[in-house]
């Protein structure tokens, strides 16, 4: 943590709960006693357009964005999201990413660039890669990856359980709770230190 602040970027498009999740996590924060300061950018969050959030979080945080180059923890829930956000990391940069590709309206997959995971991985040294779909087959949860993939972030973001389930809790659609928290206790468990 530079400076004693967090730094975590969440990126993906539209329909995948982008911003459910950077809530979740900024209240987590909160929660747990940290300054947490959030920014996002949903004006493209129709299916398919690009979507993003950044969360700080620390002693004293004064801008809610991170500068390039001091993302701490990039969560990408699509593959190319990942490169196109890469610029913010740093080698050592925890990466968590959708190992999976969810081709633009208008596109084909022959339009999309090929070896990206590979140049993703020889560039950072701490990629996780993970397929929703596997999450959805272990889970049976199809609108919990969001949720799955901060179980993965959990384990890197220094903030209790407790603060984590007290803010899926408020956050969540009602009724929806149970399945969530298992979806983050799962994700949690494919990292678990």
């Amino acid at each position: 943590m530079s400076n004693d602040i967090k730094n975590i970027l969440i990126v993906g498009v539209g329909g995948q709960g982008v911003i459910l999740a950077s809530d979740i996590l900024s209240k987590a924060a909160m929660i747990d006693g940290y300054d947490s300061k959030k920014s996002e950018i949903h004006g493209m969050s129709q299916r398919g357009g690009s979507v993003f959030s950044h969360v700080r979080f620390g002693k004293d945080v004064a801008s809610p964005v991170i500068p390039r180059g001091q993302v701490d923890i990039l969560v990408s829930m699509e593959e190319m999201e990942t490169a196109r956000w890469a610029d913010y990391c740093r080698p050592d940069t925890v990466i968590i990413m959708n190992a999976e590709r969810i081709i633009p309206q208008g596109s084909e997959d022959k339009d999309y660039p090929e070896g990206l995971i590979d140049a993703l991985t020889a560039a950072f040294k701490n990629v996780i890669q993970v397929k929703q779909k596997d999450v959805v087959i272990a889970t049976g949860k199809p609108k919990s990856f969001n949720v799955a993939v901060l179980g993965i972030v959990s384990q890197f973001a220094g903030i209790s359980e407790d603060a984590w389930k007290q803010a899926i809790e408020a956050e969540v659609p009602a009724g929806t709770f149970d399945d969530n928290w298992a979806a983050f206790q799962y994700g949690a468990s494919l990292v678990k230190k």
